[in-house]
């Protein structure tokens, strides 16, 4: 009897092409589409269409053309709990969150993964740029780079655990973006030209500090803007507002280019230095995930990003409890933000990661 998986379709061209290649390989194919917030959850009005509407009628068009179930799983108070109320927390304590990590973590592989058991589903598609390797020495699960390097997503999945890994599949692991857009119009998918997603879903015009204040019904009070000595600057409009290594929308007339240095929320103090004090090269990171060991014993050498578009740094990793890890780069690194996400890498391998602080 063939498998039968669980088919995360968020209505883009990758998802779709991933239901067709596990179909292609013989398992039997159930389509999910997630539904993860409601229009007055992002500040939309009744007579607007939610954003995620088309995207739900490509996924079920395509499950149609593949002749496959498609459901769609409401997930939204989930996602407001695990996804939007922390993405707004985070700014609250000055960090700049990453939501779509969460959405990984909580929704995708957490939510979605009760929900193929409930179906006897014996694994997870999705459509993430990642391989997944079987070590047969330690009978591990490996997290690996996709084969394009212009489209890895491994460092937004570092969360994953060993059990959502061994019932996980990245069909596009192996394959180029070029080749996922022409197989989707070779199969005549009405997503095959469809724009990647480029902004965090619940803030499709990239206005945190609008949603935040409309999603909170809060407003947040200016403060000083302050330099590394404590010296009154001149007036911020509320800490949300700002990001560790910002320049722009400062309103701070200087002789050198100023740049947010540090955000306190209990002095309601925004920082403001030159762009060489933007350098650092040790930080803390908690809430520890480790794919490739169970734990790190002594020092380790890694290569390790601390943000998405971020090249690999070469930098000493050491584990100093069960959830929190120091780390010293070779080289000073640009803004170190709190609340990023720091994944370490051993070649192509995910060693983990886990939450700058």
């Amino acid at each position: 009897m063939n498998k039968k998986a669980l088919v995360a379709m968020s209505g883009g061209v990758d998802s779709s092409v991933a239901a067709y290649l596990a179909k292609e390989r013989g398992f039997d194919c159930i389509g999910a589409t997630m539904k993860l917030y409601r229009n007055e959850d992002i500040g939309l009005t009744g007579e607007h269409t939610c954003c995620s509407l088309e995207d739900v009628e490509d996924a079920r068009s395509v499950a149609s053309s593949l002749g496959i179930p498609h459901f769609v799983f409401n997930f939204s108070d989930q996602f407001r709990e695990k996804v939007m109320d922390r993405f707004v927390s985070a700014y609250e304590k000055g960090a700049t969150p990453n939501p779509c990590i969460d959405c990984n973590r909580f929704l995708k592989f957490d939510k979605l993964f009760l929900r193929a058991k409930e179906l006897y589903c014996d694994c997870v598609i999705t459509g993430h740029y990642a391989r997944i390797e079987k070590e047969e020495s330690t009978g591990r699960f490996l997290l690996k780079k996709a084969s394009d390097p212009t489209k890895d997503q491994s460092y937004v999945l570092y969360s994953l655990t060993q059990e959502q890994l061994a019932h996980t599949l990245f069909p596009l692991g192996e394959y180029q973006k070029a080749q996922i857009r022409e197989i989707a119009e070779q199969q005549g998918f009405r997503n095959a030209k469809k724009h990647d997603s480029q902004d965090i879903c619940f803030v499709p015009d990239g206005r945190y500090a609008e949603f935040i204040e409309g999603y909170t019904g809060k407003s947040y009070p200016p403060g000083d803007f302050i330099d590394g000595e404590g010296k009154v600057l001149g007036r911020h409009g509320g800490i949300i507002r700002y990001t560790v290594g910002q320049r722009k929308g400062l309103g701070i007339s200087s002789t050198a280019p100023l740049y947010v240095t540090k955000i306190d929320p209990a002095q309601n103090t925004v920082t403001l230095g030159r762009h060489e004090e933007l350098y650092s090269r040790s930080l803390t990171a908690s809430d520890l995930n480790l794919i490739a060991v169970d734990k790190i014993d002594r020092p380790l050498r890694v290569k390790a990003k601390i943000r998405y578009r971020q090249s690999e740094q070469w930098a000493t990793v050491t584990q100093t409890d069960a959830d929190t890890v120091e780390v010293l780069f070779d080289e000073p690194q640009r803004a170190v933000t709190k609340g990023q996400a720091i994944v370490f890498y051993d070649g192509e391998t995910v060693v983990g990661g886990g939450t700058i602080q």
